[in-house]
């Protein structure tokens, strides 16, 4: 038997998924930065490098994809640095690999394809949706796309995933209620490292001033 809850306002549904959407505006600027500043460094490179003889090679759609994850949920398991980079590293070899063994058999590279990848990703703990899309593109794409072979998986997969993890690492960090990653691991890494890094700036920068002030002894004794 199924109850009814007529103690329910009019409206309150409404209210209640409108209240689940909401964000905090600066979430929204954020997203919108982050993804703009990735894919135009991508869309740079793709101008700027003389990659114009391979069409858009450097702007494959699966970062697009990526930028939906990686900027605008950033809490996603699927967001995150391991899954971002891995999930794009499985995709690429697999689809490159599909598509060297079985070439000219669309209807059969590109599911075994796709599926191969998710079975990896799976096993690999790197799941990135993205990545299908990926696979997809290196069996489906261009010939010029397909020409690049293995090198397909580091350029433009690999340079592309770590472009977006770097300013993900940047504009997913810029407010109080913004963290990326969400692995706590992760980010006690990084701040170790930026902390030593900072130490030995701070440490150089103390010996440097002992050096001048050691100098300026001398000076003066060399005077009297």
């Amino acid at each position: 038997m199924i109850s009814k809850n007529n103690d329910r306002r009019p409206g309150e549904s409404r209210y209640f998924i409108f209240k689940e959407t909401l964000t905090n505006s600066q979430e929204h600027f954020w997203s919108f930065a982050g993804s703009f500043v990735a894919i135009a460094i991508i869309a740079y490179l793709q101008t700027k490098i003389h990659l114009s003889e391979y069409e858009n090679i450097f702007l494959i759609g699966s970062f697009g994809a990526s930028s939906v994850l990686v900027y605008g949920v950033i809490q996603s398991p699927f967001s995150q640095p391991r899954n971002l980079i891995g999930g794009h590293l499985v995709g690429a070899v697999v689809g490159v690999t599909v598509a060297k063994i079985l070439p000219d058999i669309i209807w059969l590279t590109a599911p075994l394809a796709v599926s191969v990848a998710i079975m990896l990703m799976r096993v690999t703990k790197t799941i990135h949706p993205p990545g299908g899309a990926t696979a997809l593109i290196a069996v489906t794409g261009s010939a010029k796309i397909k020409s690049l072979g293995y090198v397909f998986v580091l350029f433009p997969v690999l340079t592309g995933a770590v472009i977006m993890l770097v300013v993900g690492l940047v504009f997913n960090n810029m407010t109080k209620d913004r963290k990326y990653p969400a692995d706590e691991r992760f980010t006690k890494t990084i701040n170790r490292m930026l902390f030593m890094r900072r130490a030995r700036v701070r440490v150089a920068a103390i010996r440097g001033q002992r050096r001048k002030m050691n100098q300026v002894r001398v000076a003066e004794a060399v005077e009297e």
